[in-house]
């Protein structure tokens, strides 16, 4: 069984931390300045996207691509896509 990891950036004042459960198939969740504002109960191997909203006047629309590995066990990796720019998020440790 994995472990949970958990992914972040700071962008334009705010903070944007996506949250992968334990396990190859494990719940996700994304947080906007520490409020959750999407939720997968379970994410599959290969891509998984969730949108998001940063909370600026007007809003300003993200998404997060969550990519789990189909055939090697190893860590996912997760992408920030805001206005057509993608950006990888740094996994971070939490104690």
């Amino acid at each position: 069984m994995g472990h949970s990891h958990h992914f972040h950036l700071d962008q334009g004042g705010h903070s944007i931390t996506v949250n992968v459960g334990p396990g190859r198939d494990g719940e996700v969740e994304l947080l906007v300045d520490g409020k959750v504002v999407a939720y997968r109960k379970h994410h599959a191997p290969g891509m998984n996207v969730l949108s998001g909203e940063l909370p600026d006047e007007p809003v300003h629309p993200f998404r997060v691509l969550l990519r789990q590995p189909h055939l090697v066990p190893s860590m996912p990796r997760c992408t920030l896509e805001l206005d057509g720019v993608k950006q990888p998020m740094p996994e971070r440790l939490v104690l």
